[in-house]
């Protein structure tokens, strides 16, 4: 097979040849790369940090949404999120979910994964400390055959003749040179996009997946449900917010935020932060309640150990991170239950999949995203382990757009461009406080940046992959803002000032999609408004 070659990345240095490659080496790729190679695929696993230590769930704790098969539990499980998601998610994705989540959750049990004691003989199954879990996810990896690319981020896809994908192509970090691997099917899990926010976890999340899926045509869906801020210590990166709901928040002098404690507490947290104010926090918890706390979320009290804080005695400093579809519910739109997106042999999972099936309009952040990760990279590897079976294009060529051709224009400052990008994006009154006038000027002046890119490439080799970070989010902080622009009311995390009420009209789908000139459609959601979730 030949490449055309660009300047930015020359021939490669490694050329490899699988059956699948999955892209991320978090949960849903780690999954999907299992699941793959349990069909006998020949599978490549190419991660942009170290499989097993970057991501989200790596250093976290995290529920799960894993519930026995009890007909009466399981419908109110489901019913819990109906409502709140604003009846967008799917009931039968609601359901092979549940039961895919059990079947996996049980598995890791099986592969010894040390699940806490439930006092009562049996086991706690609803929650994974991170580092547990994707330590022994990396060792079932390698024990199921599959070959890791440590530390090599992928930069574009590649394509065959018909259109469809054929493999991708990145670089090296440590050794500073480019691989290539030749597929016949290809596994987005890349996770979501949190603009370089600080948040735990996230610094590897950009929305890389969803550029290069963008780039062979690749269609998203519910992009606008992007809006999720997590609480976390002033200049802090830990954002496990459970622990917030035992707080009581003030201003600076300790008197009392009007309604941060309420429901919706958050709307007037970012007020107060977007004005310049400080917030301060402190939780209110009995003894026992301060043991589980210190228990099921050590993280969560690192940092303020750290800096000689006792959160339930001492008021400290805290801040809104942007998590925005890593926490939200957007991502690429998948057109049938193997997890398939809308490009022949092109499959994603995880985060970077659009999780309105199982949540709607709501966060799938924690328990519902981790079952989502499990259950959809198990679908998507065995899917691309099959479409690979039958399917094996002849010839490759890139796919990639931006900061990967020859720069008549010059090199691209990708410092600055990241830079005007998290501006349009992490202030409160643009993401979270939405309004039509302010979408709009920032779509403009992102739409601007977008523009002034082309014919210009990355200034480096080494500078491609911040570059292609930047584009990234670029990218979709454009599909973002045009998606939000076109739901034309308030459902779930979708807030708008200017239409503060839900429309039934609306409950639909916003697809998005294209690069240069960004679109937006409707879906119809998947089952009637009046269904009730029954067992």
């Amino acid at each position: 097979m030949t490449v055309t070659e660009r300047s930015t990345l020359s021939i490669a240095s490694r050329d490899l040849d699988a059956d699948v490659l999955v892209i991320g080496g978090g949960p849903a790729g780690t999954w999907a790369a299992i699941s793959a190679a349990s069909q006998g695929a020949r599978v490549i696993l190419a991660d942009k940090g170290f499989c097993g230590t970057s991501g989200a769930t790596a250093p976290s704790g995290t529920g799960v949404w894993y519930v026995p098969p009890d007909p009466a539990r399981r419908a109110k499980a489901m019913n819990s999120r109906w409502d709140l998601g604003g009846r967008l998610a799917d009931p039968a994705w609601m359901r092979r979910v549940l039961d895919r989540t059990y079947e996996n959750v049980n598995l890791l049990a099986d592969w010894g994964f040390p699940f806490l004691d439930d006092g009562a003989g049996g086991q706690v199954r609803t929650s994974l400390d991170g580092p547990d879990y994707m330590r022994l996810m990396r060792k079932r990896v390698k024990a199921a055959g599959v070959r890791i690319l440590d530390h090599s981020p992928a930069l574009e896809l590649l394509r065959d003749a018909s259109g469809a994908v054929a493999g991708a192509t990145g670089i090296r970090r440590q050794r500073g040179d480019v691989w290539t691997v030749h597929a016949g099917a290809v596994v987005i899990a890349t996770g979501g996009c949190a603009f370089l926010s600080r948040a735990l976890g996230t610094n590897v999340l950009t929305g890389d997946g969803y550029l290069m899926a963008a780039e062979l045509g690749a269609d998203l869906s519910g992009m606008e449900f992007s809006s999720s801020y997590a609480m976390a210590l002033a200049n802090g990166s830990v954002t496990k917010t459970r622990f917030y709901d035992w707080a009581e928040f003030t201003y600076a002098d300790g008197s009392p935020i009007p309604g941060a404690a309420s429901k919706g507490g958050r709307s007037a947290i970012a007020r107060t932060l977007g004005s310049g104010r400080a917030v301060y926090a402190r939780l209110t918890a009995d003894a026992e309640e301060q043991r589980a706390m210190r228990h099921h979320q050590p993280n969560f009290f690192l940092p303020l150990d750290r800096s000689g804080l006792d959160p339930f005695t001492d008021r400290f400093p805290v801040t809104l991170r942007l998590e925005a579809t890593v926490r939200g519910t957007g991502g690429l739109r998948l057109v049938d239950e193997t997890c398939a997106t809308t490009v022949p042999g092109l499959y994603a999972a995880g985060d970077a999949a659009t999780r309105e099936l199982i949540c709607g309009a709501f966060t799938g952040g924690g328990s519902h995203n981790a079952a989502w990760a499990m259950s959809s990279g198990f679908w998507a590897g065995a899917g691309a382990a099959g479409h690979a079976r039958a399917h094996r294009g002849r010839g490759a060529v890139r796919s990639g757009g931006l900061g990967l051709r020859d720069g008549a224009r010059g090199p691209i400052d990708a410092q600055a461009l990241i830079a005007a990008v998290r501006g349009e994006v992490l202030p409160y009154e643009h993401t979270y406080q939405r309004h039509g006038d302010r979408l709009s000027a920032s779509l403009s002046r992102l739409d601007g940046l977008w523009a002034g890119l082309h014919g210009a490439d990355a200034a480096t080799r080494a500078e491609a992959v911040r570059t292609r970070e930047g584009i990234a989010m670029l990218a979709t902080a454009r599909w973002m803002y045009r998606s939000a622009l076109a739901r034309t009311e308030s459902r779930g995390m979708h807030k708008r000032e200017d239409f503060p009420g839900q429309d039934e009209a609306q409950r639909h789908h916003i697809l998005s999609g294209g690069l240069d000139e960004v679109w937006t459609t409707t879906a119809p959601a998947a089952s009637p408004a009046h269904e009730v979730l029954a067992a």
